[in-house]
């Protein structure tokens, strides 16, 4: 049987991460790079493009369509995660006194070099005036003007609007593209629907990663050395966090010493508190990602699952101190009361902190501007462990 034929340039791109994609283009004729680059996400196209040195990447430019370059160079002057990163320059543009006939005859020679959705009617200053659908620019008689053709109730975005916001506004329009403009109502570019939520689809499906130190760089064909660059440096953190919560077991050694199924207990108030935990992390990054926590509202959302965590806690307290009154008195042990109360309130306590620190640690990330979601499961994880485990035995050493 001959050997499957080899991915195409094209194919390996798309399944590289935007440094390998740098990589794999690099010995490519300029032209078929530029080529490969156009059929690429803008977002994704600007960052292959930016891992380039400027030789190679002042060559790809020149190659490429006047178009496509001047998109790829002004698009950079924009924030990475605004509307502005992500337009195309506007190619059908009309004035409101042109006629239909005029208009379709214009068309026929751009659509030769572009990919046209909607006409835009534009005034001497470029200010929007209308939008033309093809539909009714075909049905039109000939010697209809514009003006008479085109919708005027124009929804438009701002270049400086982040993708959250953008992807909101535009999510129940299922517009194929939008106009986007600056204060005065000058058309600046256009974001085609499709681009516009696939960058964000492709920031929220590296979230996942982020909060397990992985980088949102790394793809499935991201070679082993650099995954490994990537991923140790978080392992020695999380290595070094847990080396803090041993160090509160040993404490209480002379505790676990006296009152050994305590220590059967350790990984059952450690997960339940964890999990608490990533219940509220995970629904505090989606409201960061989707634009939902609004200035103010950070006070409201720590306090809601500091409350969460205490009524979860009070209730899966109930069952594991009932497992534990069980196995200390199946144990012989004369505590089996105590040590019950003592899991109670462990498990209270544990998962009202895992709640509040699952909501506290990716606002007080963000406060310092960093990515909330960046290895938040690791320090999550330090401070459920760290509290449940001493919490736990802290109690036990007191009471029992």
């Amino acid at each position: 049987m001959p050997d499957d034929d080899p991915p195409s340039l094209l194919t390996l791109v798309r399944q590289s991460a935007p440094h390998d994609a740098a990589d794999a283009l690099e010995q490519a004729p300029d032209a078929e790079a530029a080529a490969v680059l156009q059929e690429l996400n803008p977002m994704v196209a600007q960052q292959v493009l930016h891992e380039m040195t400027d030789e190679r990447r002042c060559a790809i430019l020149a190659a490429a369509p006047i178009e496509k370059a001047r998109q790829w160079i002004s698009n950079r002057e924009h924030p990475e995660d605004s509307v502005g990163w992500l337009m195309e320059p506007p190619v059908a543009i009309f004035r409101p006194s042109m006629t239909v006939r005029e208009t379709i005859e214009a068309l026929r020679k751009l659509t030769k070099k572009a990919f046209i959705t909607y006409g835009y009617v534009t005034d001497d200053a470029n200010k929007l005036l209308g939008v033309l659908v093809m539909r009714d620019l075909m049905l039109a008689a000939p010697d209809t003007r514009l003006s008479e053709v085109m919708y005027t109730s124009i929804f438009t975005l701002a270049p400086e609007m982040p993708l959250t916001e953008a992807m909101k506004a535009a999510v129940g329009r299922h517009y194929p593209v939008y106009p986007v403009c600056d204060d005065e109502g000058r058309l600046l570019g256009l974001v085609r629907g499709q681009t516009l939520f696939e960058a964000r689809a492709i920031e929220i499906s590296a979230q996942a990663g982020t909060m397990v130190g992985v980088e949102k760089e790394e793809r499935l064909t991201t070679p082993v050395r650099r995954s490994l660059r990537f991923r140790h440096p978080w392992l020695q953190i999380n290595l070094a966090t847990c080396f803090v919560a041993a160090a509160v077991v040993a404490a209480f050694q002379e505790t676990l010493d006296r009152v050994v199924l305590l220590a059967a207990f350790l990984p059952v108030l450690a997960g339940q508190s964890g999990n608490t935990g990533c219940q509220a992390l995970a629904v505090t990054l989606r409201g960061v990602t989707l634009g939902d926590l609004k200035p103010g509202d950070e006070r409201a959302l720590v306090a809601k699952e500091g409350l969460l965590g205490l009524m979860n806690g009070m209730l899966v307290g109930v069952t594991a101190a009932i497992g534990m009154m069980v196995y200390a008195r199946i144990s012989g042990n004369p505590n089996a009361l105590a040590l019950a109360g003592v899991v109670w309130m462990s498990m209270v306590a544990s998962c009202v902190v895992s709640g509040l620190c699952g909501a506290l640690i990716p606002l007080t990330l963000r406060r310092f501007g960093a990515d909330p979601a960046t290895a938040s499961s690791i320090f999550l994880t330090t401070a459920t462990d760290v509290v449940s485990m001493g919490v736990f035995l802290g109690l036990a050493s007191l009471l029992v």
